[in-house]
């Protein structure tokens, strides 16, 4: 993996609790995009930082879909729990998230926000179940104008279970 010699940060976020999979909805203790960050973590040996808001989101599914569809409807920035103190020593951030209502979870746009990714290669991850990345690039795009963009990978969280070779060909390829 060429990612071993540089330092590369792992920020994510993730949901746990009640998820949409296959059709129905199933709890899982550990959400699909915090499997998927752990995956890149054993083979880029990179640091991880999970991006948590102060209020949490809700346990249940629907419940969870209402806050997600009014933070979006109204731009809501929730705030963020952590914070990162020492960005400017990453080269590549892989970003990762669940695809919520077309795009990331309106934490994901706070963090963005928040630091100054220029010139640091972001790459995308996105768990969904069919959806794949939304419009989620072009609004990594137009929030981190000045970061390089690299590919993504879009993972369906109902095959997190088998991804791993999907995130090693990624990794190879990236």
């Amino acid at each position: 993996m060429g990612y071993k010699d540089k330092k590369c940060l792992i920020a994510y976020f993730s949901h746990a609790g009640e998820n949409y999979v296959s059709g129905k909805i199933v709890e899982l203790r550990i959400g699909n995009t915090e499997k998927a960050a752990q995956m890149i973590k054993f083979y880029t040996g990179g640091d991880m930082f999970r991006i948590n808001t102060v209020e949490p989101y809700p346990y249940t599914y629907a419940d969870t879909v209402a806050v997600a569809k009014e933070e979006k409807e109204t731009g809501v920035r929730p705030l963020l729990k952590n914070t990162l103190d020492n960005l400017g020593e990453y080269t590549i951030v892989f970003l990762g998230y669940p695809n919520w209502c077309s795009t990331m979870p309106m934490a994901v746009w706070t963090f963005l926000e928040s630091y100054d990714f220029s010139g640091k290669t972001l790459l995308p991850f996105c768990t969904h179940e069919g959806s794949g990345f939304g419009h989620s690039l072009q609004d990594i795009t137009s929030l981190c104008p000045t970061a390089i963009l690299g590919k993504g990978l879009s993972i369906f969280g109902t095959t997190i279970a088998d991804a791993e070779d999907d995130v090693k060909r990624w990794l190879n390829n990236g």
